[in-house]
């Protein structure tokens, strides 16, 4: 089987506040994982940071992954409010989410700071343990469009 080599490097240049953007998302909020599509003329990209794992930019030129920990010459574009919740307690069946009253709304929110903040059309998107332990809580934003959540492989539209 013939892998493709992955770069190791110190920065993605204009994409390090996104980097930095969502490695202080992913640690304020407790996320598993924080990802970012990037819509833009000039540098469109996938940027995407997981606890515990190397960052991970994808753009027309390949991908690339950073160190986790890594000091990036960056500010972050946009910290909302958000802070660690428990895992969610979750329904696929039912379509049903159960947590700290307003989680979703908050992390929601939150997401939507930073689809704004990355521009264009860009989703910000992230996971979250569940009390199940087999599935994940996802959530996906784009400005102007309904937050999508996801339980596992099943999706539903948040109600406006």
């Amino acid at each position: 089987m013939d892998e493709e080599k992955i770069d190791l490097v110190a920065t993605v240049g204009d994409l390090d506040p996104v980097v930095e953007t969502l490695r202080v998302f992913l640690h304020d909020s407790g996320a598993l994982r924080a990802v970012a599509v990037v819509d833009s003329q000039t540098n469109p990209a996938i940027v995407d940071v997981a606890r515990l794992a190397p960052v991970e930019v994808t753009t027309p030129a390949g991908v690339v992954h950073l160190p986790h920990a890594i000091e990036l010459d960056a500010q972050e574009l946009a910290r909302p409010r958000v802070h660690q919740l428990p895992p969610f307690d979750v329904d696929a069946e039912q379509g049903t989410v159960i947590g700290t009253m307003g989680g979703v709304d908050m992390v929601s929110d939150a997401l939507k700071v930073l689809a704004a903040a990355f521009g264009g059309e860009s989703v910000a998107m992230a996971q979250f343990p569940t009390s199940t332990g087999e599935l994940q809580l996802t959530i996906s934003v784009r400005v102007g469009e309904p937050v999508i959540v996801a339980i596992g492989d099943d999706q539903f539209e948040l109600p406006d």
